[in-house]
């Protein structure tokens, strides 16, 4: 267990945290919370000897390992295998255990027998990850380590850390992969430090709910306040009433002064919809597309529709930004065509793109040559949290998320119909991530949007662009229909997760192995049946229920425009049967919605039953 006592920390005039304790128990698996620059990782290199507090201590037990993945790509072995199996814990003399976890987060069997220094630098941290899980310390610091991974890594990662038997600390800006591994949420908030028992919904509910209160008392507070300084002021000159003046006086110098709270600033912004008069945005038609030989995209033909929210899903590598550069312009095509309507104006969003923009401009130059005046791009850049002077910081000194954050701010400042959004949530923090999120949901146009995010692909999308299996595809439905029909297949390479891949073995024992192997694939064959038996009737059911809640929706929407058309006519009977029919369907949709509720609470259970 770790305990941390009156721990405070500032750069120069900002102060993270006050004087904040807490304890980490045995078993607590918590999530860290709050805005960009208001102390997460800083409180991780507090504990773990990086940074200095100002005051306070950090009380480690003995013998008792922390581990965190460090940014720095420092490596010394000649293949991935036996750079991860440098972490290995003591109990873990074979490879297998490293094995699992580089298969888990990506690597595939050929990828462990390359040198480190030829992966990329998302891979490189990947590898710094397995180092650390292999490790088995006691307390595991994870700092947003969904941020390089594809979304079936993170799957797998998910269902790694629920099994996690020692403590655990992630900062993560994924509400829905944070609120999955977690049993406790600590937030980081008015440099105070806060921990609670439940997940982010709970967190942020109970912060709202007392800063309501706050606010209530405050104004109450300075109401009674005003009607004691006017009662003193008019009869201090009255003899009579002396014994009462003083006795409010006196009250009042006893009485507290609650201070208004200071606004936090976050992201609050939508995007501009130009109007469209059409159905179809754009047509894809046919389109191919590779890189030195090798097909990303192969004979792909889609339609984008005006009111489309579209997810495009798949492991890294396989063809995500490529689609959303073919689409935007930004990359021809190697053959097949991209028509798209007159009057569509596209706002499109990359990471990549931060290099585009002008290193001398100031924030505000820069919106402003997305096409809108002086006083437009400030209102935008306070949205995005550049206030004030802030906004005229050039692009050169800035982050990298606060380059994201101006790359967001011109797609606001242009009118547009379709959105490309290529991973933007990458420099966010949660709450940022879920503004984003309700400003693309209100967005009266179409959304393309590259993510691995699980709570935008089960709120937001409608339609999927899949890229699985060596192809890519179009899949019609809600994230949930995805999962019960088709799910993620594992492509992680030919060694499975927890699985120890073949090594040789001494002579004479190759027999034992192979009868070992058989048993292995036995028990696996039975387990994988069992599970099937089980879990396929409950997706089925699932899935059965949401195409009758589509239908009942469709229904309704119907009778929402018969009823206008009555409304308009003033026709009193038929304005009466409509409205019981509407209540109607209005209860057997909610009727339905609890049933997929308990089916789907049923299915995650019967799933971490399986492990």
């Amino acid at each position: 267990m770790i305990t941390v006592i009156n721990l405070t920390k500032s750069f120069g005039r900002q102060l993270l945290f006050d004087s904040v304790s807490f304890s980490i128990n045995p078993r607590e698996r918590i999530g860290l919370v709050g805005r960009n620059g208001h102390g997460k990782t800083t409180l991780f290199r507090i504990i773990v000897g990086e940074e200095h507090a100002d005051s306070g201590e950090v009380a480690i037990p003995r013998n008792y390992r922390v581990g965190y993945v460090t940014q720095q790509l420092r490596f010394t072995e000649n293949s991935v295998l036996a750079e991860a199996c440098k972490g290995l814990a003591e109990q873990h003399g074979e490879t297998w255990m490293a094995e699992k976890v580089l298969s888990g987060l990506g690597f595939t069997k050929k990828d462990i027998l390359r040198r480190p220094d030829e992966f990329s630098g998302g891979f490189q941290v990947r590898l710094n990850l397995v180092k650390v899980l292999v490790s088995e310390p006691e307390l595991l610091l994870l700092d947003e380590p969904t941020n390089y991974l594809d979304i079936v890594s993170i799957r797998w990662l998910e269902k790694y850390l629920r099994q996690w038997k020692g403590e655990l600390v992630v900062i993560t800006h994924d509400r829905s992969f944070m609120d999955s591994v977690t049993t406790h949420i600590m937030g980081i908030h008015r440099q105070k430090l806060r921990k609670i028992e439940g997940g982010t919904d709970k967190y942020y509910g109970q912060i709202l709910k007392e800063e309501e209160i706050y606010e209530k008392t405050r104004i109450n507070d300075e109401k009674k306040r005003r009607e004691a300084e006017l009662f003193i002021s008019r009869f201090r000159a009255k003899a009579r009433l002396a014994g009462m003046v003083q006795s409010r006086i006196k009250a009042l110098e006893k009485q507290e002064k609650l201070d208004r709270l200071a606004r936090i600033k976050s992201l609050d912004f939508s995007f501009s919809c130009r109007p469209f008069p059409g159905k179809v945005l754009l047509t894809a038609d046919a389109l191919s597309f590779s890189y030195t030989g090798e097909d990303m995209i192969n004979d792909f033909s889609m339609t984008i529709g005006r009111n489309d929210r579209i997810c495009v899903i798949g492991k890294n590598g396989k063809g995500k930004t490529t689609l959303l550069k073919l689409l935007s312009g930004e990359l021809a095509p190697l053959s097949g065509s991209i028509n798209s309507h007159n009057d569509m104006k596209m706002g499109y969003f990359a990471q990549t793109n931060t290099s585009m923009m002008n290193e001398s401009f100031s924030i505000e130059e820069e919106i402003m040559s997305a096409g809108c005046d002086r006083q437009r791009a400030r209102d935008i850049a306070g949205a995005m949290m550049f206030e004030d002077d802030r906004a005229l910081k050039k692009i050169g000194v800035l982050s990298g998320g606060e380059k994201s954050r101006v790359l967001l701010a011109r797609i606001l400042a242009q009118k547009s119909n379709l959105l490309l959004l290529d991973e933007p949530t990458n420099h966010l923090d949660m709450e940022s991530s879920d503004a984003l999120l309700a400003a693309i949901d209100a967005f009266e146009g179409a959304a393309m949007v590259v993510t691995h995010n699980e709570m935008f692909l089960h709120t937001l999308a409608n339609r999927f662009v899949v890229f699985q299996a060596g192809g890519v595809s179009v899949f019609e439905g809600t994230y949930q229909s995805f999962l019960a029909r088709i799910g993620w297949e594992d492509e992680r390479g030919s060694f499975s997760a927890g699985e120890r891949s073949p090594s040789p073995s001494p002579a004479g024992e190759g027999d034992r192995d192979g009868v070992n192997k058989k048993e292995l694939r036995r028990q696996r064959a039975d387990i994988l049946s069992r599970k099937s038996k089980i879990i396929n009737p409950l997706k089925l059911k699932i899935s059965e229920i949401e195409d009758m809640i589509e239908s009942r929706e469709k229904h309704l929407a119907g009778l929402n425009s018969d009823m206008i058309a009555a409304s308009n006519a003033g026709s009193g009977a038929r304005i009466s049967r409509l409205s019981k029919e509407m209540h109607d369907a209005r209860s057997k949709i909610e009727a339905l919605y609890g049933e997929l509720d308990e089916l789907v609470r049923e299915l995650e259970e019967k799933l971490r039953s399986f492990g």
